[in-house]
C-alpha cells in the first residue's frame, strides 16, 4: 500500500486489475457471441515479429472485409502518469491509454481492424470502445430481433 492507499489500483500486478481485465474481456466475448459473431480469445500468430497478441479476434470479417481484434486495458486515473490529464477531463486516462495501444497495434492495420478498449478503474472508457459497444448493441438487437436487447 502506498501513502495515498492506491497500491491496489495502480500496481500492474494488483489482483483487482487482473480481475477487471478478465471480466471485461469475457464481457466483450459474450457480446460478440450474442451478436452471432464467432471469436477466439488470445489468438496466436498475428504478430510474428514480437509475439504479442490481442485479447481476442473475430473469426469472420467485422468491417471492410477485415476481422476485428480487440485488446482490453484497465488503467487507474490516479496513477502518476495519468493524474494530471484526469484532473482536467473525465476519461482522459482512458483516451491516453488507448492512444498508446494504437502504437502497439499500428503494424496490423492493413490486415485487421482493431478495437482498443481502455477502461478507467473509476468509470470512463475511451471513445472507440464506446463506438464498438454501440455497433455490437445494434448487431445483438438485429440478431435477436429485439430492439431492447
Amino acid at each position: 500500500m502506498d501513502a495515498r492507499g492506491l497500491q491496489s489500483f495502480v500496481c500492474r500486478r494488483a489482483p483487482s486489475r487482473s480481475a477487471r481485465h478478465h471480466a471485461l474481456n469475457d464481457l466483450v466475448d459474450r457480446c460478440f457471441a450474442s451478436a452471432g459473431t464467432p471469436v477466439t480469445k488470445e489468438p496466436t500468430g498475428l504478430f510474428r515479429t514480437h509475439g504479442k497478441r490481442p485479447d481476442g479476434l473475430t473469426l469472420v470479417p467485422w468491417q471492410s472485409g477485415k476481422s476485428l481484434c480487440w485488446d482490453v486495458t484497465v488503467i487507474c486515473p490516479l496513477a502518476e502518469s495519468y493524474v494530471s490529464g484526469s484532473a482536467r477531463e473525465a476519461g482522459a486516462a482512458a483516451e491516453l491509454a488507448a492512444s498508446l495501444k494504437e502504437e502497439k497495434y499500428a503494424s496490423i492495420g492493413s490486415e485487421y481492424f482493431s478495437a482498443l478498449i481502455a477502461v478507467e478503474t473509476l468509470g470512463p472508457m475511451n471513445t472507440s470502445a464506446c463506438q464498438l459497444f454501440a455497433n455490437l448493441g445494434r448487431k445483438i438487437s438485429s440478431a435477436s430481433g429485439d430492439d431492447m436487447e
